[in-house]
């Protein structure tokens, strides 16, 4: 194998740095919760995929330089919380274009001209065919599996493995997968693969969930939701019921642990 070595060139032009990596994943995570059309969140989803890159090559530069662990495992978390934003965008996306599919906005297949009352085909929403089908793997494995791209990347951190695409896509096809098929098995292609206990996976997601949205809850962000949810206008008396709900939950929930 042919290791990487970086000119002093390279280096000085992807140098790493902590805050700028966290600057491009915080304005992909940005931009995602402030999307309110499928052109905003192809937007958010490139915005999050530059960050995965530039986070990735940060990673492999620093390693390549005999850099600290500890500084290789932070340009690895934000490849990971880009991975993630990029992920979310992707569901949004295949949302969007099945539901345009549904209302006979979009073509299904691959016609060669749009029939009459199609408004637009997977390339309107800057994917191709391809890569909506990815997006539906995914969107198909949350919903078999709920918060399995957040667990297989906080499994690859946990592990000093890289949160690659292709570990998340293997994870990801797997767990779409079972769904279809109503099981829940573990992957067997990775001999190193432990299946976690259900309690084990119910504290990870919750503690992957809370860390996810405790890292993008800055005063900004907050703030640009403040703004939306006084934008909106229609009703939005069920959702903020349910962040009350969440809120309570988490409040009784963090009195269990103390009370244990």
């Amino acid at each position: 194998m042919i290791e990487f070595q970086p000119t002093q060139q390279q280096a000085a032009v992807i140098p790493f740095n902590e805050n700028s990596l966290t600057g491009l994943v915080k304005r992909a995570a940005t931009q995602l919760a402030s999307a309110s059309s499928a052109a905003e969140v192809l937007e958010a989803k490139d915005a999050a995929s530059i960050a995965y890159d530039a986070s990735k090559k940060a990673a492999r530069l620093a390693k390549a330089k005999g850099a600290h662990d500890e500084l290789i495992a932070k340009a690895h978390r934000a490849q990971a919380d880009a991975l993630e934003i990029e992920a979310a965008a992707k569901r949004r996306l295949a949302d969007e274009y099945d539901a345009a599919q549904e209302r006979g906005e979009a073509a299904k297949g691959r016609p060669k001209t749009l029939p009459e009352g199609k408004t637009f085909t997977a390339a309107d929403v800057g994917m191709s065919h391809k890569e909506i089908h990815e997006a539906r793997q995914i969107r198909d494995a949350e919903k078999a599996d709920p918060g399995i791209t957040r667990r297989t990347l906080d499994s690859r951190l946990e592990a000093k493995q890289e949160p690659t695409k292709a570990a998340l896509r293997e994870a990801v096809v797997e767990a779409a997968k079972q769904g279809i098929r109503g099981e829940t098995a573990p992957n067997r292609k990775n001999p190193h693969y432990k299946a976690p206990s259900k309690a084990g996976a119910a504290w990870t997601h919750v503690y992957g969930t809370c860390r996810a949205f405790a890292e993008w809850a800055t005063d900004e962000n907050l703030l640009l939701a403040l703004h939306g949810l006084h934008e909106r206008a229609d009703d939005q008396a069920a959702n903020i019921a349910a962040v009350q709900k969440a809120a309570a939950t988490l409040n009784k929930f963090l009195g269990d642990i103390n009370a244990h």
